[in-house]
């Protein structure tokens, strides 16, 4: 008889099938994985068709949204530098999310993809949602940690990078 000990401790082992904490544990990161690229997919078409954005001056474009952000922003020379070419800007972004929602989402070079999502996060959060107060009002900075884990971890499972790994460990006779 055992006191104070948890005997039902679990270790999964390479090789075996293991039970429902390893299938969660493999498999955690999909669903972020999911929803940040469909999310970002959808943000850099949103910014591409949406004619107002793609303007330097006018309600709702990208030049009005960073003149307004300008003296609120963390990093005002930033801003100064991405009103220099406002719709060049918003094409950055909007080209930039894109790349990065459709790397996630395939998986494909997913550790770069989320490392871009994670910059873009970042001067999005120190630019427009800088003054958000209190600061978790401002979803960029949640964006930003939600990108983290998989700029470590990448895309293990369902994912391009993982079909280029088999395979590259197949040609190698089973060794990675």
């Amino acid at each position: 008889m055992t006191h104070g000990m948890r005997m039902d401790t679990h270790t999964s082992y390479p090789g075996q099938r293991g039970d429902w904490r390893d299938t969660a544990t493999r498999y955690a990161l999909l669903p972020l994985r999911v929803f940040l690229g469909v999310t970002f997919i959808y943000a850099g078409l949103d910014k591409l068709t949406d004619s107002a954005f793609m303007q330097s001056a006018g309600s709702g474009s990208v030049g009005d949204i960073m003149r307004s952000a300008r003296d609120s922003s963390a990093i005002p020379a930033l801003v100064d530098l991405a009103l220099k070419n406002p719709v060049g800007f918003g094409y950055a972004i909007a080209l930039g999310e894109l790349a990065v929602g459709i790397g996630t989402l395939i998986g494909l070079l997913a550790r770069l993809a989320a490392l871009g999502g994670a910059l873009i996060s970042l001067s999005l959060w120190l630019t427009v949602s800088w003054a958000s107060d209190p600061y978790y009002y401002g979803n960029d900075l949640a964006y930003l940690m939600a990108w983290l884990p998989l700029v470590l971890a990448g895309a293990s499972y369902f994912s391009v990078d993982a079909a280029l790994r088999a395979r590259r460990a197949q040609r190698a006779g089973g060794f990675s």
